[in-house]
């Protein structure tokens, strides 16, 4: 399965997931969340991909929410941002 991220605009990506069932979702992150997360290692495009590596290690894209804030995630998965951290 592959992902590709499209930045739509500072705070909004568009994410494809291609796999069996292809999917598409609309993820918005705020850049003091996206540099909480990468310490201005990474670009918020790469924290987006990075999150859906994490996501798919844990479910199957048809589960992953259409439209979300990236850190919902760590609602569902509270061990989210200390492992996203650990990327960069």
């Amino acid at each position: 399965m592959t992902v590709s991220v499209k930045t739509l605009d500072a705070t909004t990506f568009e994410v494809m997931v291609h796999g069996r069932t292809p999917t598409t979702h609309i993820v918005t992150v705020t850049q003091d969340y996206a540099g909480k997360l990468t310490a201005g290692r990474a670009t918020t495009e790469q924290l987006v991909s990075r999150s859906f590596d994490f996501l798919l290690e844990r479910e199957p894209n048809t589960s992953i929410l259409r439209s979300f804030d990236l850190p919902v995630i760590g609602r569902y998965f509270p061990e989210y941002e200390g492992v996203i951290r650990g990327m960069f």
